[in-house]
């Protein structure tokens, strides 16, 4: 059965809100009561999730952001604390996959992308929801990290990279928050699908042409899913689940943990 937690009254900031994840995030949020904040670039695909989450009567805003920017960040927590009041809890989960290609053929040009987005953006935003926090009287945040940033998979350095770097970040910010009553913690999922990204996985997988990996996509697709002790993809509503717990009440207690979402790995 389903955990139902109560966020009634309180609002969720969701950075990535366009995606497949941060949709189903904010569907879970408000569903159970929650506010929503979206950041996004992506305004098309933000209006279509404004739209998914209007039969739950809730407020829903949105910004367009680019989280590398320091500033839009800044400006548009600003702005959401004043036309929302309060912003109780933030997901930030915007990030960008990378190329795929083996350590010594990886470009630095998207390397320094995944870093700029996945940890420069995570620090922005992770920042400016802080300040606003501490002044505010608490509340919590959850990272998205990923499994890759645990177990270093082959032809992903960048991202690999990025995530054991979000994990870090949420170690010390749970550290440096708690006296102001914020809770940082991650979520470190592993395989998520279908969608847009586990396609996108496996068929750069298969492209690279290493030795951890069949050249045919489908098989590509049998081999990840065979590592999973489970035999299953996680689903969108398991890391939607996931960071729904970490912001509850049931996991007051609980701050600097990074919950793996890994099928039993």
């Amino acid at each position: 059965m389903k955990a139902t937690y109560e966020f009634a009254g309180k609002t969720i900031l969701i950075t990535g809100g366009a995606g497949d994840i941060g949709r189903a995030t904010a569907q879970r949020f408000a569903a159970n009561g929650a506010g929503v904040v979206l950041l996004d670039l992506n305004t098309e695909k933000m209006a279509n999730v404004v739209h998914e989450l209007s039969r739950f009567q809730v407020p829903v805003v949105t910004f367009c952001c680019d989280v590398t920017h320091s500033g839009e960040v800044r400006q548009a927590v600003a702005s959401a604390a004043e036309q929302v009041g309060r912003i109780d809890y933030v997901f930030n989960n915007a990030g960008y996959q990378g190329v795929f290609a083996k350590t010594d053929e990886y470009p630095e040009d998207d390397f320094q992308t995944v870093m700029d987005i996945n940890v420069r953006g995570v620090f922005h935003v992770l920042k400016a929801a802080a300040q606003h926090m501490r002044d505010a009287g608490g509340g919590a945040i959850v990272n998205m990290a990923s499994y890759a940033g645990v177990v270093g998979p082959p032809n992903m350095v960048a991202y690999a990279a990025s995530k054991f770097a979000v994990i870090g970040i949420t170690q010390t910010a749970a550290k440096d928050l708690a006296p102001y009553g914020i809770r940082v913690n991650a979520l470190s999922p592993s395989l998520i699908g279908p969608g847009v990204m586990w396609t996108r996985q496996t068929e750069l997988q298969a492209a690279v042409g290493s030795q951890y990996f069949d050249a045919d996509p489908k098989v590509v697709e049998q081999q990840m899913i065979g590592s999973v002790p489970m035999r299953r993809l996680g689903s969108l509503d398991d890391v939607a689940n996931g960071v729904a717990f970490l912001i509850s009440d049931e996991s007051s207690y609980v701050t600097g943990f990074n919950l793996e979402i890994t099928g039993g790995q």
